[in-house]
């Protein structure tokens, strides 16, 4: 019986010292990962460029009627003045409101506002809106 014990221990102490030997492990990593990873970024700038697309700015809210047809003639007036404004005419039930521009700042809608003034003397207003931005444009990394 005490053999058997005596080799029971042996074999234990080799199993410790078998355990303690090893120091490094080695990991294989299959090259196919890297191409899932750069596969899902591609992914997800595509899933998000949406979500980057609107953002929260300024409209001039220019005309609020319940006539359709001076809501279109003022949309064409618009058009003709400022070409450079995209114009957004929206119906709410009885009434048509026209709103202009995409500005992310009210100091660049005032710039505006004004000149709009001119041709619309009455109720033309800088309102909050969610405006739509270019999600193409890189924004200077600092």
């Amino acid at each position: 019986m005490k053999p058997l014990i005596g080799i029971l221990l042996l074999m234990g102490s080799l199993k410790v010292c078998a355990q303690t030997d090893t120091n490094a492990i080695v990991v294989h990593k299959d090259p196919r990962i890297d191409l899932l990873v750069k596969k899902q970024i591609e992914i997800n700038e595509v899933t998000t460029r949406n979500a980057r697309r609107f953002a929260q700015g300024f409209r001039i809210l220019v005309i609020n009627t319940s006539d359709r047809n001076k809501a279109f003639s003022a949309k064409t007036k618009i058009y003709k003045e400022f070409p450079e404004l995209k114009a957004y005419l929206m119906y709410q039930s009885p009434s048509y409101k026209l709103k202009v521009g995409n500005f992310r700042d009210r100091s660049d809608a005032e710039g505006y506002l004004l000149s709009i003034k001119q041709f619309f003397p009455t109720g033309v207003y800088i309102v909050p809106d969610v405006i739509e931005v270019n999600p193409d444009e890189k924004e200077p990394k600092e």
